[in-house]
């Protein structure tokens, strides 16, 4: 099984939501969305999984945008938020109602226990992508030299760390948010053994 490190698609909207990307996360979270789509892209193409490569990318640079704190939602969990800022992105990128939605399902889907690939295939991806990336799930789904080619371009920088501050501020706000659950079932000690980092 080979891969070959997936190129991000150069449309107008996906050079956007990288601006936006760059001028709101920190490196290590910017680097983690970029992760987030090239494990996601590689996962999808060498399994046949037919994606939108436009959609998906706006997807993982706006997924975790809610954990910053220009766009921290008090009321609702963070992936809630970040799917509110992918929606007025979309708008303002000129893109049709239905895919604002399907952008918003498949950013809201990366905290889901399980994505349907038939009716979400940018979700099931990247919620694939994004568990491999933060808690180390599904890490044998590429060979050692892929993932390490992966990490040498786009590198952790800590993320492990800062990832499991931001969970913990967002459970200490937001008793019913996603993150509560995740660190009720132990994502702590997963991200922090996470195979990635060693």
């Amino acid at each position: 099984m080979t891969h070959d490190i997936p190129k991000i698609p150069d449309t107008p909207a996906c050079a956007g939501a990288l601006e936006v990307a760059r001028a709101y996360c920190s490196p290590a979270l910017l680097n983690h969305s970029v992760r987030a789509y090239v494990w996601a892209a590689a996962y999808g193409s060498e399994h046949g999984i037919g994606f939108d490569p436009e959609l998906m990318w706006v997807a993982a640079m706006f997924h975790d945008i809610g954990l910053v704190s220009e766009f921290d939602n008090r009321t609702v969990g963070f992936d809630h938020a970040s799917g509110h800022v992918a929606w007025v992105y979309g708008a303002g990128a000129g893109w049709p109602v239905p895919r604002r939605e399907r952008l918003v399902e498949a950013v809201v889907a990366h905290m889901l226990d399980e994505v349907d690939v038939a009716a979400d295939p940018e979700g099931f991806l990247l919620e694939r992508s994004t568990s491999m990336d933060i808690s180390g799930r599904h890490t044998d789904d590429f060979p050692t030299e892929f993932k390490a080619e992966v990490l040498k371009r786009w590198p952790r920088l800590g993320i492990a760390g800062e990832f499991l501050d931001c969970f913990r501020e967002q459970a200490l706000h937001k008793p019913d948010s996603s993150p509560v659950a995740s660190l009720r079932n132990g994502i702590a000690d997963r991200i922090l053994g996470n195979a990635l980092d060693r």
